[in-house]
């Protein structure tokens, strides 16, 4: 079967017509979210739809960043990967961000070009191979910018496929929304020191609600151990002096609502 019709099909499968996204119907709905977690879990939604594995979203670095967890806004991506990105310097030998930086074309790199590039650093063997354990053999880059001109990308990764234009043009509308809700909804661009990982929020939205670290981690099938990290890192994270205040600041910084 050719990729493009596997994509299509992978982009349906076990999915409704209400599931997929229609025309400007993307744009209602993600007005409507209202936090950072919200966001998350849209995009959650919109990468499986779409057949990728995972989401990353970020500001584009400038020349002497070397970390790219510090431009990053909200990722699902595995935190083992982007740990090895950053302890490697990958950013440093990137050809997306390079060309994120000359662009503003949706543009799509495969794993094994990469592997193949002069410029790609024998240390990147270890990741390369992290990516493919991951089912990550293909991202798909989607240049955005914010009302202020702020310059970004939402990144799709997953197995390598060749998107269809109309699927292309979809998400490439959509990233351009997600990218301003986000711009709207919290200080991130201000503070872009702070920045959350998913677990971190879902565990500071169970905190809100009153369940206790022991709930927590039944409700996201971790243990209590693990949900007592997240919550004390995301508290040091937030410069708060307990998980109370941490809530607190989260909330009005609109990473939970």
């Amino acid at each position: 079967m050719p990729w493009n019709a596997l994509m299509q099909d992978t982009m349906t499968i076990g999915m409704t017509d209400t599931d997929l996204p229609r025309g400007g119907d993307f744009a209602s709905e993600i007005a409507r979210l209202e936090t950072q977690f919200d966001i998350i879990r849209y995009m959650r939604r919109i990468t499986q739809i779409f057949g990728f594995k995972t989401f990353l979203i970020c500001a584009i670095p400038a020349i002497d960043v070397e970390r790219l967890s510090t431009s990053t806004l909200i990722s699902n991506m595995p935190a083992e990967l982007l740990n090895k990105y950053d302890s490697l310097s990958m950013l440093r030998f990137s050809t997306g961000v390079r060309r994120l930086r000359e662009t503003t074309t949706p543009f799509q790199i495969r794993l094994e070009d990469w592997e193949k590039e002069s410029g790609t650093p024998g240390s990147a063997a270890d990741y390369i191979a992290m990516l493919r354990q991951n089912g990550i053999f293909q991202a798909d880059y989607f240049p955005v910018h914010d009302a202020e001109g702020g310059r970004g990308a939402v990144i799709l990764m997953g197995p390598e496929a060749e998107l269809p234009m109309t699927a292309a043009m979809e998400l490439q509308m959509i990233s351009i929304h997600v990218y301003n809700r986000l711009a709207e909804i919290g200080s991130v661009w201000r503070n872009s020191n702070t920045v959350l990982s998913e677990r971190e929020i879902q565990c500071l939205s169970w905190t809100a609600a009153g369940k206790t670290s022991a709930e927590i981690a039944g409700i996201l099938g971790l243990s209590e151990h693990t949900v007592n990290h997240y919550l004390n890192h995301v508290t040091k994270k937030l410069d708060a002096v307990n998980r109370t205040q941490a809530v607190v600041k989260a909330m009005k910084k609109g990473y939970i609502s």
